[in-house]
């Protein structure tokens, strides 16, 4: 796993995302491509995949990263950043669902989630844009990011070939009028219907 600057120029992000049918033996991931910075959906992939490995706290991406690895590979055109919604290095092992998904891939990821894993950090001011350091160990291992204006701020940490101020940045490029990435809540839109129909 590697850490560094996201590339300069992205013109697809894709954001992915889990979710479990009733039962819990099957699961669905979705991916959703959009523009960058244009933010227009391109493309939206989903599957439903038996799921086989058992859940098993702090290791989920043993679990889901095998379901969003074949909604990946249905995708026609393939992105050159994804967000996924969990941890990337804030994660008790510092290796979280964007690392493993990242290295996997061998793609730039970065971790996006509504809850703290590890870390403490400071309070957040009440406006978009603002943010504080997430701190692990004595190590920065992402962000606490206000998306928008007085509601509950995201935490962004940084996967695999990424790093913790440009995956704010693009975080923060990704959220149009709600708090989660675009490409990230298309996704988790996508799994929550299929998950109800199933």
């Amino acid at each position: 796993m590697a850490l560094k600057p996201l590339p300069e120029e992205i013109t697809l992000v894709a954001g992915a995302d889990v979710g479990y049918c009733r039962g819990r033996d099957a699961g669905v991931a979705a991916v959703a491509v959009y523009t960058f910075p244009g933010l227009e959906l391109k493309e939206l992939v989903r599957v439903k995949v038996r799921i086989v490995y058992p859940y098993v706290p702090g290791l989920l991406s043993f679990r889901e990263t095998p379901l969003l690895l074949k909604a990946y590979e249905e995708l026609q055109e393939k992105p050159e950043v994804v967000l996924c919604d969990g941890q990337g290095v804030a994660h008790p092992r510092k290796f979280g669902l964007a690392s493993h998904l990242g290295l996997w891939l061998n793609l730039p990821t970065v971790g996006c989630t509504k809850t703290r894993l590890v870390g403490t950090h400071g309070r957040v001011g009440p406006n978009r844009g603002q943010y504080r350091s997430l701190l692990y160990q004595g190590d920065k291992v992402g962000v606490v990011l206000r998306t928008r204006t007085k509601v509950k701020p995201l935490y962004v940490s940084p996967g695999h070939l990424a790093e913790v101020d440009s995956s704010r940045k693009l975080v923060e490029r990704c959220c149009l009028k709600y708090r989660l990435p675009e490409p990230i809540r298309q996704a988790h839109l996508a799994v929550q219907k299929a998950v109800r129909g199933a």
